[in-house]
Protein backbone atom coordinates (compact mmCIF):
# COMPACT_ATOMS: atom_id res chain seq x y z
CA UNK A 1 0.00 0.00 0.00
CA UNK A 2 2.54 2.22 1.06
CA UNK A 3 4.04 2.16 -3.15
CA UNK A 4 0.28 3.24 -4.34
CA UNK A 5 0.07 5.77 -1.64
CA UNK A 6 3.27 7.24 -3.28
CA UNK A 7 2.41 7.81 -6.46
CA UNK A 8 -1.04 8.88 -5.63
CA UNK A 9 0.30 11.69 -3.85
CA UNK A 10 2.88 12.24 -6.66
CA UNK A 11 -0.37 12.24 -8.96
CA UNK A 12 -2.38 14.77 -6.81
CA UNK A 13 0.79 16.97 -6.61
CA UNK A 14 1.29 16.98 -10.47
CA UNK A 15 -1.93 17.29 -10.99
CA UNK A 16 -1.79 20.84 -8.37
CA UNK A 17 0.81 22.13 -10.57
CA UNK A 18 -0.59 21.70 -13.72
CA UNK A 19 -4.17 23.45 -12.25
CA UNK A 20 -1.77 26.28 -11.59
CA UNK A 21 0.26 26.08 -14.97
CA UNK A 22 -2.96 26.02 -16.65
CA UNK A 23 -4.88 28.98 -14.84
CA UNK A 24 -3.03 32.35 -15.39
CA UNK A 25 -4.05 35.97 -13.97
CA UNK A 26 -3.36 38.62 -15.92
CA UNK A 27 -3.04 42.55 -14.38
CA UNK A 28 -5.24 45.13 -15.97
CA UNK A 29 -2.57 47.51 -18.13
CA UNK A 30 -0.17 44.48 -18.50
CA UNK A 31 -0.36 41.80 -20.84
CA UNK A 32 1.71 37.82 -21.32
CA UNK A 33 3.34 36.55 -24.52
CA UNK A 34 3.11 32.86 -24.84
CA UNK A 35 5.41 30.21 -26.28
CA UNK A 36 4.48 26.86 -27.16
CA UNK A 37 7.75 24.80 -27.95
CA UNK A 38 9.96 28.63 -28.05
CA UNK A 39 7.60 29.78 -30.84
CA UNK A 40 5.32 32.16 -30.59
CA UNK A 41 1.85 31.73 -29.95
CA UNK A 42 -0.44 34.48 -28.59
CA UNK A 43 -0.50 37.31 -26.48
CA UNK A 44 -2.69 37.18 -22.95
CA UNK A 45 -4.92 40.14 -21.85
CA UNK A 46 -5.81 41.13 -18.38
CA UNK A 47 -8.18 38.83 -16.99
CA UNK A 48 -8.27 34.81 -16.61
CA UNK A 49 -6.72 32.92 -19.15
CA UNK A 50 -6.02 29.38 -19.77
CA UNK A 51 -2.71 27.39 -21.30
CA UNK A 52 -1.34 24.08 -21.85
CA UNK A 53 0.29 23.27 -18.90
CA UNK A 54 3.94 21.83 -19.56
CA UNK A 55 3.59 22.87 -23.11
CA UNK A 56 2.83 26.41 -23.18
CA UNK A 57 4.93 28.96 -21.23
CA UNK A 58 4.63 32.12 -20.42
CA UNK A 59 7.66 34.63 -22.28
CA UNK A 60 7.87 37.61 -20.82
CA UNK A 61 5.14 40.25 -18.99
CA UNK A 62 4.89 43.46 -20.05
CA UNK A 63 3.40 46.32 -18.06
CA UNK A 64 1.38 48.33 -20.81
CA UNK A 65 1.30 51.22 -18.62
CA UNK A 66 3.48 54.97 -19.41
CA UNK A 67 7.02 54.96 -18.28
CA UNK A 68 9.08 57.18 -17.22
CA UNK A 69 12.86 56.58 -17.71
CA UNK A 70 15.65 58.92 -16.93
CA UNK A 71 18.62 58.92 -18.71
CA UNK A 72 22.16 60.22 -17.11
CA UNK A 73 23.69 63.18 -18.31
CA UNK A 74 25.61 62.77 -21.77
CA UNK A 75 28.39 65.35 -23.08
CA UNK A 76 27.44 67.19 -26.22
CA UNK A 77 29.18 69.19 -28.32
CA UNK A 78 27.25 72.23 -29.50
CA UNK A 79 28.53 74.07 -32.68
CA UNK A 80 30.07 76.55 -31.16
CA UNK A 81 33.01 74.00 -29.72
CA UNK A 82 31.35 73.75 -26.67
CA UNK A 83 30.47 71.19 -24.06
CA UNK A 84 27.42 70.63 -22.78
CA UNK A 85 26.14 68.10 -20.03
CA UNK A 86 22.19 67.14 -21.04
CA UNK A 87 19.71 65.29 -18.63
CA UNK A 88 16.92 63.55 -20.46
CA UNK A 89 13.71 62.10 -19.32
CA UNK A 90 11.67 59.77 -21.94
CA UNK A 91 8.00 58.68 -21.32
CA UNK A 92 7.19 56.12 -23.43
CA UNK A 93 4.36 53.59 -23.89
CA UNK A 94 4.19 49.76 -25.05
CA UNK A 95 2.02 49.14 -27.80
CA UNK A 96 2.68 46.11 -28.95
CA UNK A 97 3.76 43.73 -26.46
CA UNK A 98 4.25 40.98 -29.60
CA UNK A 99 7.25 43.47 -30.87
CA UNK A 100 8.96 44.78 -28.01
CA UNK A 101 9.58 41.44 -27.28
CA UNK A 102 10.79 39.95 -30.72
CA UNK A 103 12.04 42.87 -32.19
CA UNK A 104 14.60 44.33 -30.17
CA UNK A 105 16.78 42.47 -27.37
CA UNK A 106 16.08 45.79 -24.85
CA UNK A 107 14.11 48.34 -25.76
CA UNK A 108 15.17 49.94 -22.96
CA UNK A 109 18.38 50.32 -23.97
CA UNK A 110 18.40 50.81 -27.19
CA UNK A 111 16.02 53.85 -26.70
CA UNK A 112 18.57 55.37 -24.29
CA UNK A 113 21.43 54.98 -27.28
CA UNK A 114 19.39 56.17 -30.15
CA UNK A 115 18.47 59.17 -27.32
CA UNK A 116 22.25 59.94 -27.06
CA UNK A 117 23.09 59.84 -30.52
CA UNK A 118 19.78 61.60 -31.72
CA UNK A 119 20.27 64.57 -29.19
CA UNK A 120 23.75 64.96 -30.49
CA UNK A 121 22.64 65.80 -33.99
CA UNK A 122 20.47 68.22 -33.01
CA UNK A 123 22.88 70.16 -30.56
CA UNK A 124 25.56 69.75 -32.95
CA UNK A 125 23.36 71.90 -35.42
CA UNK A 126 23.52 74.65 -32.56
CA UNK A 127 25.47 77.23 -31.03
CA UNK A 128 24.91 77.41 -26.77
CA UNK A 129 22.95 80.58 -26.96
CA UNK A 130 20.29 79.14 -29.01
CA UNK A 131 20.54 75.14 -27.18
CA UNK A 132 19.86 77.03 -23.82
CA UNK A 133 17.30 78.79 -25.43
CA UNK A 134 15.15 76.41 -27.52
CA UNK A 135 14.45 73.95 -25.39
CA UNK A 136 11.20 72.85 -26.91
CA UNK A 137 12.29 72.75 -30.20
CA UNK A 138 14.99 70.07 -29.13
CA UNK A 139 12.19 68.23 -27.48
CA UNK A 140 10.01 68.52 -30.35
CA UNK A 141 12.83 66.96 -32.82
CA UNK A 142 13.74 64.74 -30.65
CA UNK A 143 10.38 63.07 -30.15
CA UNK A 144 9.61 63.40 -33.94
CA UNK A 145 13.29 61.14 -34.42
CA UNK A 146 12.40 58.81 -31.47
CA UNK A 147 9.00 58.18 -32.32
CA UNK A 148 9.40 57.20 -35.34
CA UNK A 149 12.22 54.78 -34.90
CA UNK A 150 10.69 53.06 -32.51
CA UNK A 151 7.73 52.71 -33.89
CA UNK A 152 8.76 49.09 -35.52
CA UNK A 153 9.21 47.94 -32.02
CA UNK A 154 5.68 48.65 -30.52
CA UNK A 155 6.80 51.43 -28.39
CA UNK A 156 5.21 55.06 -28.58
CA UNK A 157 7.20 57.56 -27.18
CA UNK A 158 5.34 60.41 -25.53
CA UNK A 159 6.79 63.05 -24.27
CA UNK A 160 10.82 63.85 -24.13
CA UNK A 161 12.17 66.64 -21.74
CA UNK A 162 15.66 68.06 -21.50
CA UNK A 163 15.73 67.86 -17.71
CA UNK A 164 18.74 70.19 -17.32
CA UNK A 165 21.45 71.59 -19.88
CA UNK A 166 24.77 72.38 -17.61
CA UNK A 167 27.36 74.20 -19.82
CA UNK A 168 30.99 74.62 -19.11
CA UNK A 169 31.76 76.35 -15.55
CA UNK A 170 33.80 79.48 -17.12
CA UNK A 171 30.87 79.57 -19.14
CA UNK A 172 28.77 79.76 -16.79
CA UNK A 173 30.33 82.47 -15.08
CA UNK A 174 30.72 84.48 -18.30
CA UNK A 175 27.05 83.99 -18.63
CA UNK A 176 26.62 85.07 -14.33
CA UNK A 177 28.68 88.18 -15.55
CA UNK A 178 26.63 89.23 -18.74
CA UNK A 179 23.30 88.60 -16.64
CA UNK A 180 24.59 91.31 -13.98
CA UNK A 181 26.02 93.52 -16.51
CA UNK A 182 22.48 93.49 -18.47
CA UNK A 183 20.80 93.95 -14.76
CA UNK A 184 22.64 96.52 -13.94
CA UNK A 185 22.13 98.48 -17.11
CA UNK A 186 18.50 97.88 -17.13
CA UNK A 187 18.59 99.15 -13.55
CA UNK A 188 20.07 102.64 -14.71
CA UNK A 189 18.42 103.09 -17.77
CA UNK A 190 14.79 102.60 -15.21
CA UNK A 191 16.18 105.03 -12.92
CA UNK A 192 17.20 107.99 -15.82
CA UNK A 193 13.88 106.88 -16.76
CA UNK A 194 12.57 107.68 -13.48
CA UNK A 195 14.32 111.19 -12.92
CA UNK A 196 13.39 112.03 -16.38
CA UNK A 197 10.10 111.69 -15.46
CA UNK A 198 10.01 113.19 -12.15
CA UNK A 199 12.04 116.08 -13.99
CA UNK A 200 9.38 116.25 -16.45
CA UNK A 201 6.61 116.01 -13.94
CA UNK A 202 8.43 119.20 -11.50
CA UNK A 203 8.80 121.28 -14.60
CA UNK A 204 4.72 120.54 -15.52
CA UNK A 205 3.93 120.85 -12.14
CA UNK A 206 6.03 124.42 -11.91
CA UNK A 207 4.20 125.51 -15.16
CA UNK A 208 0.84 124.88 -14.08
CA UNK A 209 2.07 126.83 -11.06
CA UNK A 210 3.52 129.77 -12.99
CA UNK A 211 -0.06 129.83 -14.87
CA UNK A 212 -2.44 129.82 -12.04
CA UNK A 213 0.10 132.31 -10.45
CA UNK A 214 -0.40 134.80 -13.54
CA UNK A 215 -4.00 134.20 -13.92
CA UNK A 216 -4.35 134.92 -10.14
CA UNK A 217 -2.53 138.13 -10.65
CA UNK A 218 -4.06 139.51 -13.53
CA UNK A 219 -7.35 138.61 -12.20
CA UNK A 220 -6.26 140.76 -9.28
CA UNK A 221 -4.97 143.37 -10.74
CA UNK A 222 -8.39 143.82 -12.96
CA UNK A 223 -10.24 143.56 -9.90
CA UNK A 224 -7.77 146.77 -8.43
CA UNK A 225 -8.06 148.56 -11.74
CA UNK A 226 -11.89 148.23 -11.26
CA UNK A 227 -11.75 149.54 -7.91
CA UNK A 228 -9.34 152.33 -8.69
CA UNK A 229 -11.81 153.09 -11.34
CA UNK A 230 -14.94 152.79 -8.83
CA UNK A 231 -12.61 154.76 -6.13
CA UNK A 232 -12.11 157.51 -9.01
CA UNK A 233 -15.24 157.29 -10.30
CA UNK A 234 -17.55 157.99 -7.00
CA UNK A 235 -14.56 160.99 -5.86
CA UNK A 236 -15.12 162.76 -9.40
CA UNK A 237 -18.84 162.47 -8.76
CA UNK A 238 -18.65 163.52 -5.46
CA UNK A 239 -17.04 166.67 -6.81
CA UNK A 240 -19.24 167.74 -9.38
CA UNK A 241 -22.15 166.74 -7.23
CA UNK A 242 -20.74 169.23 -4.69
CA UNK A 243 -19.85 172.23 -7.71
CA UNK A 244 -16.37 173.33 -6.17
CA UNK A 245 -15.35 176.70 -6.83
CA UNK A 246 -12.22 178.01 -8.07
CA UNK A 247 -10.39 179.12 -4.35
CA UNK A 248 -11.59 175.34 -3.12
CA UNK A 249 -9.57 174.11 -6.02
CA UNK A 250 -6.79 176.31 -5.65
CA UNK A 251 -6.34 175.11 -1.80
CA UNK A 252 -6.55 171.41 -2.60
CA UNK A 253 -3.71 172.54 -5.08
CA UNK A 254 -1.32 174.01 -2.19
CA UNK A 255 -1.96 171.04 0.47
CA UNK A 256 -0.36 168.75 -2.83
CA UNK A 257 2.67 170.60 -2.86
CA UNK A 258 4.37 169.37 -0.09
CA UNK A 259 3.80 165.92 -0.72
CA UNK A 260 5.66 166.90 -3.85
CA UNK A 261 9.28 166.82 -1.88
CA UNK A 262 8.67 163.54 0.22
CA UNK A 263 10.93 160.82 -0.13
CA UNK A 264 14.79 160.82 0.38
CA UNK A 265 15.65 160.08 -3.33
CA UNK A 266 13.75 163.95 -4.22
CA UNK A 267 17.27 166.81 -4.61
CA UNK A 268 14.56 168.87 -6.18
CA UNK A 269 11.37 169.68 -7.25
CA UNK A 270 9.55 171.53 -10.26
CA UNK A 271 6.15 173.48 -9.58
CA UNK A 272 3.91 173.25 -12.05
CA UNK A 273 2.97 176.19 -14.73
CA UNK A 274 -0.36 175.60 -13.44
CA UNK A 275 0.60 176.55 -9.64
CA UNK A 276 0.59 180.54 -10.95
CA UNK A 277 -3.21 180.41 -11.85
CA UNK A 278 -4.39 178.40 -8.36
CA UNK A 279 -2.03 181.27 -6.76
CA UNK A 280 -3.74 184.17 -8.58
CA UNK A 281 -7.08 182.32 -7.02
CA UNK A 282 -5.73 182.01 -3.86
CA UNK A 283 -5.01 185.85 -3.77
CA UNK A 284 -7.87 186.79 -5.01
CA UNK A 285 -9.69 185.02 -2.27
CA UNK A 286 -7.64 186.13 0.73
CA UNK A 287 -7.44 189.79 -0.91
CA UNK A 288 -11.37 189.42 -0.72
CA UNK A 289 -11.60 188.28 2.99
CA UNK A 290 -8.79 191.36 3.89
CA UNK A 291 -11.57 193.96 2.02
CA UNK A 292 -14.46 192.51 4.54
CA UNK A 293 -11.83 193.18 7.61
CA UNK A 294 -11.20 196.99 6.46
CA UNK A 295 -7.83 196.28 6.18
CA UNK A 296 -5.64 197.81 3.28
CA UNK A 297 -5.53 193.67 1.82
CA UNK A 298 -4.11 192.04 -1.18
CA UNK A 299 -6.09 192.77 -3.86
CA UNK A 300 -5.17 190.18 -6.25
CA UNK A 301 -2.26 190.35 -9.18
CA UNK A 302 0.19 187.69 -10.04
CA UNK A 303 2.21 187.82 -6.89
CA UNK A 304 0.71 186.15 -3.81
CA UNK A 305 0.85 188.41 -0.64
CA UNK A 306 3.73 186.70 1.85
CA UNK A 307 2.17 188.63 5.21
CA UNK A 308 -1.35 189.63 5.22
CA UNK A 309 -1.52 191.94 8.43
CA UNK A 310 1.93 193.98 7.21
CA UNK A 311 1.05 194.03 3.55
CA UNK A 312 4.68 192.95 2.45
CA UNK A 313 4.47 191.40 -0.99
CA UNK A 314 6.28 187.95 -1.64
CA UNK A 315 8.57 187.23 -4.46
CA UNK A 316 6.89 186.16 -7.87
CA UNK A 317 6.76 182.17 -8.43
CA UNK A 318 8.29 182.05 -11.55
CA UNK A 319 6.79 178.29 -13.25
CA UNK A 320 9.39 176.99 -15.14
CA UNK A 321 12.01 177.80 -12.48
CA UNK A 322 13.55 174.93 -10.63
CA UNK A 323 13.76 174.55 -6.57
CA UNK A 324 15.50 173.14 -4.13
CA UNK A 325 14.10 170.65 -2.07
CA UNK A 326 12.28 171.99 0.84
CA UNK A 327 13.83 170.83 4.19
CA UNK A 328 11.29 169.38 6.68
CA UNK A 329 12.75 170.89 9.51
Amino acid sequence: MEPVLIVLIILVVLAFIALIRTIQVIPQASAAIVERFGRYTRTLNAGLNIVVPFIDTIRNRIDLREQVVPFPPQPVITQDNLVVNIDTVIYYQVTDPRAATYEVASYIQAIEQLTVTTLRNIIGGMDLERTLTSREEINAALRGVLDEATGKWGIRVNRVELKAIEPPTSIQDSMEKQMRADRDKRAAILTAEGTKQAAILTAEGQKQAAVLSAEGEAQAAVLRADGEAAAIRTVFESIHAGNPDQKLLAYQYLQTLPKLAEGDANKLWIIPSEIGDALKGLGGAFAGFGGQGGGGGYQGGPTPPADLDSGAARPRVDPAREYPKLDPE
